[in-house]
């Protein structure tokens, strides 16, 4: 199983980027896919998450202008970032549970100037 993430950037604030985490492999369920993210000198914190059923949470700060979606079809998670700040600058990555296994993706930089 792979998780391949894309789709960062350099971007200034208030734009928008959308990240993609295309997930390939033999995956019989997945329980969870979430984008994570880890900016210099912190903590890999969570963004946002999104069940195997659809259903989404946030990292508080970050309600009503980040967005996790799936397109079960294309194996794809998406995260979908608007109003961007240069506080949200940081490697994004998305990460996915299925049965008692967890993966990584690569990590996408995200840099926002102001």
């Amino acid at each position: 199983v792979q998780l391949q993430a894309f789709g960062g950037g350099l971007v200034q604030a208030g734009g928008s980027l959308r990240l993609s985490c295309a997930v390939s492999g033999s995956i019989f369920s997945i329980n969870g896919v979430a984008w994570y993210r880890q900016a210099p000198g912190k903590e890999r914190e969570l963004v946002a998450h999104i069940t195997g059923g659809g259903v989404t949470h946030y990292t508080d700060s970050l309600k009503g202008r980040f967005a996790i979606s799936r397109d079960n079809a294309k194996n794809t998670v998406y995260l979908q970032m608007n109003s961007l700040k240069p506080e949200d600058t940081a490697v994004y990555y998305c990460w996915m549970l299925t049965g008692d296994d967890e993966y990584w993706g690569q990590g996408t930089q995200v840099t926002v100037s102001s």
